[in-house]
């Protein structure tokens, strides 16, 4: 079976959490594990501050909690993407409104954004999906004309540019995840980046309880979204290799290109002009006017051994989301992509023969 995807780590990163556990860095309050991956992560984004979190659901909970949003006020967010960017909107009492996809890169159609701001309006999340930027200058000249702030969900971008620009550096503040299967990983884990000094000083606390002077009194409802020192330090020795990784990523992305630019009921992942896109997944589409089912398509391929994953459901469709009383917002866009789209195995350990094998068994079920 050649699974989607297969964690990558070695003795560098077992080796420095066994330094954290003999360090006695168990925790997420002290050590110097957090700090230094929280520098090395901020400063290869582009950013003069980092703060780690447990995962990356709680860094958007904590990024839409430090905004102060009220009950009822509205968030932009894409469609399509998982469901966490609509969650920390939700678990802060705001209404998630979403942003249908445009056709190409998948991401937010950015040509929809004005039309969707309402008085109500307080933040954009614009998540870059499967590892392609949106395209951040053209959004934040909306954002500052409308006022409204910008919390980039980075999660599966690392290290992806828009005009020569990381990702994760656009807006007031920026998430991204460490999950197993990101480009970088600390096996759970979170980070929130950001210019903003008060900012980056009150995610920390939020982060921590909300301590402050005198200690058990606590003058904000805050959190235990603390990342712990073993995970910090793991991070740090992904942190070495993260260049590497991408670069790899981009390799295996011209392998599948390669195999698959000859079927023609494909859609496969582009690379915009200015963008650079790290392919967190290979994703492709099926184009509608073929007729075939995705859902056997997928079930075809595990038959093969290749195992496949579908895009993500839209907000639009989401129940928890659509039954709130306020909410608004259909995405034809995003649910053909939910109908239609998948992505294959991206382990950066695929080998281009292992490649091939899957181009055959697409070119087969697709003849």
């Amino acid at each position: 079976m050649i699974p989607v995807f297969e964690p990558q780590y070695d003795d560098k990163e077992i080796n420095l959490v066994v330094a954290a556990l003999k360090a006695g860095e168990i925790s997420g309050t002290f050590g110097k594990y957090i700090e230094e991956f929280e520098n090395l992560f901020a400063q290869y984004s582009g950013c003069k501050y980092g703060v780690a979190v447990s995962n990356g659901t709680t860094a958007l909970h904590m990024a839409v909690a430090a905004l102060e949003i009220q009950r009822g006020d509205e968030i932009l967010v894409s469609a399509s993407t998982n469901i966490a960017s609509a969650l920390c909107v939700y678990h802060n009492q705001g209404i998630t409104v979403p942003i249908d996809s445009e056709p190409e890169t998948w991401n937010l159609d950015i040509s929809l954004i004005e039309k969707l701001i309402t008085p109500k309006t307080k933040a954009i999340i614009p998540v870059h999906l499967f590892g392609h930027p949106v395209q951040m200058n053209d959004l934040m000249k909306i954002a500052a004309k409308h006022k409204i702030a910008v919390i980039e969900d980075a999660a599966e971008a690392h290290g992806a540019l828009c005009d020569g620009q990381k990702v994760g550096s656009f807006g007031d503040m920026n998430c991204f995840s460490f999950y197993a299967n990101k480009i970088i990983t600390t096996g759970e884990g979170g980070m929130i980046t950001t210019n903003n000094s008060e900012l980056a000083e009150k995610l920390r606390s939020l982060r921590n309880l909300g301590f402050a002077k005198p200690r058990f009194l606590h003058k904000v409802p805050a959190f235990n979204f603390r990342m712990t020192g073993m995970q910090a330090a793991f991070g740090v020795g992904q942190m070495s290799k993260i260049d590497q990784v991408i670069d790899q990523k981009r390799i295996l992305a011209q392998w599948y290109t390669h195999e698959l630019e000859s079927i023609n009921a494909l859609q496969l992942p582009i690379e915009k002009s200015w963008a650079k896109n790290v392919y967190w997944m290979y994703g492709v589409k099926l184009k509608k006017e073929f007729g075939f089912n995705r859902d056997k398509l997928m079930q075809d391929l595990l038959a093969e051994g290749i195992d496949t994953r579908t895009f993500f459901c839209p907000m639009s469709r989401q129940p928890f989301l659509y039954e709130q009383k306020d909410f608004r917002g259909t995405t034809p866009v995003a649910d053909d992509l939910w109908e239609n789209g998948f992505y294959l195995p991206s382990s950066i350990i695929l080998t281009q023969k292992e490649v091939q094998f899957i181009g055959a068994a697409l070119k087969k079920l697709l003849a």
